[in-house]
């Protein structure tokens, strides 16, 4: 164990000497992750609610035939504008398909007639759906319309001695059970993807620098010569990668905890509760992956010969261990027993516990951190058998 601690010792000493690797690993990433989820997050929360909140001013044509419309708009902050030199409904779709406005609200020209005669009145909302911002704009104006719709048949029943209950035969109450915690999973569920990639690539350099660079600079071959076993060897080279990826876990998590703070998920009906002991808790449960990215990383660099092919060679293999998060992202993956055997999903499961407040269960917990030190242990002894080929130098 002393001479692994001699190893451990000297290539963390080395890695902390270089600068730019340091900046790029464990400053730039802790920092930067934190900083453009936050920033995200804000722009998502802002758009959300100026776009519930915000006066709209909407090109409308023929809102002189539908007046009290126009006021139930305008009740509602939504601003049916006249000036805009529009005239029917191609000239509209043209405006917006040239961005020239972002919606348009087009009233038949018969929309006083058959109002009049208690048929269906048309009125036409032209807009863009590839766009976010205008989709959104679009809903609220015909949920606005809905409502007058609503109103008006209501009142057009009533006045006939009929309840306006007749044409809703089923009332659909909502009764939602989610907690203001566990809404906010469903805008902080990527934080584990952001976690465990600062994670692998606070050791990426490191595993470069211990493997390819060592062998590219000609250190490799008179450190081998050394009075000690290759097995202890690369033991001591993964133990420093693994460290340089616990510190940058511990940073990333000490940034999220402080940028969430500034993040305004109430205006969404939602709650951080990521404080410190969720941290603690979090570093707790992401540590194995440390261990399993470092011998990972090792393993894989061992065979390139440069430090340029190695950094291509792990760019890529750090896609790898984030896509079982993409996958229950994506297709909302709950937690099972089955589920925790797999590295960086069963990581992502119980983090998104966390996030919502619920209880992490102990045996999850435990076959997680089991099943992920076993498969680092199985690449451990793959990459000391082939750290004794003779080829490594090579």
């Amino acid at each position: 164990m002393s001479l692994i601690g001699v190893v451990w010792r000297k290539e963390v000493l080395e890695n902390l000497r270089d600068r730019r690797t340091m900046l790029s690993s464990l400053v730039f990433g802790p920092l930067f992750a934190p900083i453009m989820f936050s920033v995200m997050i804000h722009i998502i929360v802002n758009q959300a609610v100026s776009s519930a909140q915000e006066e709209l001013d909407v090109p409308t044509i023929g809102a002189e035939r539908a007046p009290n419309l126009a006021e139930f708009l305008r009740a509602r902050g939504i601003n049916a504008t006249t000036d805009h030199g529009l005239t029917e409904l191609e000239q509209a779709a043209e405006a917006v398909r040239h961005d020239q406005y972002d919606l348009v609200i087009v009233i038949d020209p018969d929309f006083g007639e058959t109002f009049t005669e208690r048929s269906a009145a048309r009125v036409t909302v032209v807009f863009d759906r590839s766009s976010s911002r205008d989709s959104g704009r679009a809903q609220r104006v015909q949920n606005v319309l809905n409502a007058y719709s609503q109103q008006i048949g209501a009142l057009r029943l009533l006045a006939r001695g009929l309840s306006p209950d007749l044409v809703r035969p089923i009332l659909v109450d909502e009764y939602d059970v989610s907690t203001p915690a566990g809404r906010s999973a469903l805008v902080l569920g990527v934080l584990t993807y952001f976690l465990l990639f600062a994670t692998l690539v606070g050791g990426l350099h490191v595993a470069i620098d211990t493997t390819a660079g060592e062998r590219e600079r000609k250190s490799l071959e008179p450190l081998l010569t050394t009075p000690i076993s290759r097995t202890r060897l690369l033991t001591g080279k993964i133990a420093a990668t693994a460290t340089f990826m616990l510190f940058s876990l511990a940073l990333t998590l000490a940034g999220f905890t402080v940028a969430l703070r500034f993040v305004p998920l109430e205006q969404l009906g939602m709650s951080s509760g990521f404080g410190l002991p969720t941290a603690l808790a979090a570093f707790g449960i992401l540590a194995p992956i440390a261990p399993l990215g470092a011998t990972l990383l090792t393993l894989v660099a061992s065979f390139t010969k440069s430090y340029k092919e190695a950094q291509t060679y792990l760019g890529l293999l750090l896609l790898v261990p984030t896509l079982p998060v993409i996958v229950a992202t994506l297709l909302n993956v709950e937690a099972s027993p089955a589920l925790m055997w797999i590295p960086s999903m069963s990581q992502h499961l119980l983090v998104t516990a966390l996030i919502k407040a619920e209880p992490v269960d102990p045996v999850m917990l435990a076959e997680s951190v089991l099943s992920t030190l076993a498969i680092g242990g199985v690449l451990g002894f793959i990459a000391a058998r082939l750290y004794k080929r003779e080829g490594l130098l090579g």
